[in-house]
């Protein structure tokens, strides 16, 4: 059976590639950052909670250190890279697409086949396991069709996540935030309050209240990952799903996407608003968020929508 772990593994494997290939040019912090995840990945499952929160204490001390530099790989130009998107056109996003089409198609054909009798992959893990699945293929992909020098994906690789630096794993770190919120009582405080303020009965209210705290506990802390725990614990179950009979699969996803219309919104999702400003050398640092407003505000109307009447007026 192909389980979590193997994925695991993966991950370790490549941030261990990274991580000596910034050794061999002595880039000491990045070589420590990179190695110190690559453990993470092979061996946080086994280790104990204080020990990988040394390894994750390390991680922060390396990077808030300024010990993570931005390396210089010997890889394609400028001028190489206009030649091969001349030459291929949208062609060169077609090993790109191979990765979420081996999810899906994969997940569906696993599920809804006799394919599933064979137990192959852990139970509600295929579509994890098939992403990376899917990256394999991809990479398999790009390496026939291209035939670019074997150390070509390693070495492309380190170049953006060393452009990207630590903000790569801002989204792992900021989820991990959000379940030590809901352990430590966060959802509850907040269950409470919603309580005293939504009068009794008024599901499209709780509703909004939801949907909104996804956002705003999303552009708090950067990533929807971590706020969904705690709204969860707050209005999503107590409320939603077991006072009012809500569809909790509709609540659940779409108040992820909900808690996404936030993420377009701040600069705490660094990753994804300020990191592509700094590397489009933009003038406004959040430019990108500006851009983003605009579609966020309604894609949340949306979503409020989406909720009520799924969840709701069409579930019961």
């Amino acid at each position: 059976m192909i389980t979590y772990e193997w994925l695991y593994i993966l991950a370790g494997a490549f941030f261990a590639i990274w991580s000596v290939l910034s050794l061999r040019d002595r880039l000491w912090g990045n070589a420590a950052f990179w190695g110190l995840l690559a453990a993470s990945f092979f061996l946080g499952s086994h280790l104990s909670d204080f020990t990988n929160g040394c390894i994750v204490l390390a991680m922060v001390g390396i990077a808030g250190a300024g010990g993570l530099k931005r390396s210089n790989p010997a890889t394609t130009d400028p001028k190489e890279r206009f030649v091969f998107s001349e030459t291929f056109g949208n062609r060169l996003f077609v090993p790109a697409l191979i990765v979420p089409l081996t999810a899906v198609a994969g997940t569906l054909l696993y599920n809804f086949t006799p394919f599933r009798e064979t137990g192959l992959f852990e139970e509600r893990r295929e579509t994890l396991l098939l992403f990376g699945i899917g990256v394999l293929l991809a990479l398999a992909a790009a390496m026939a069709w291209l035939r670019p020098p074997v150390m070509a994906p390693a070495e492309e690789g380190r170049r953006l996540l060393d452009s990207i630096s630590w903000a790569a794993i801002l989204p792992q770190l900021l989820a991990a935030l959000g379940a030590v919120f809901a352990l430590a009582g966060v959802g509850e405080i907040i269950g409470s309050m919603a309580n005293e303020i939504i009068p009794g009965g008024s599901v499209f209210l709780t509703v909004v209240v939801f949907s909104l705290g996804m956002a705003l506990f999303t552009m708090i802390m950067g990533n929807a990952f971590a706020a969904f725990p705690v709204m969860a614990a707050a209005i999503g179950i107590p409320l939603l799903v077991e006072d009012y009979g809500g569809n909790p699969a509709v609540i659940g996803a779409v108040g992820m996407l909900a808690g996404f219309c936030g993420t377009l919104m701040t600069p705490m999702a660094a990753n994804f608003n300020i990191v592509p400003a700094a590397l489009l050398e933009l003038k406004d640092q959040n430019g990108v968020i500006r851009q983003q407003i605009g579609t966020a505000i309604p894609l949340w109307v949306c979503n409020v929508a989406i909720i009520y009447v799924a969840g709701f007026v069409l579930w019961n």
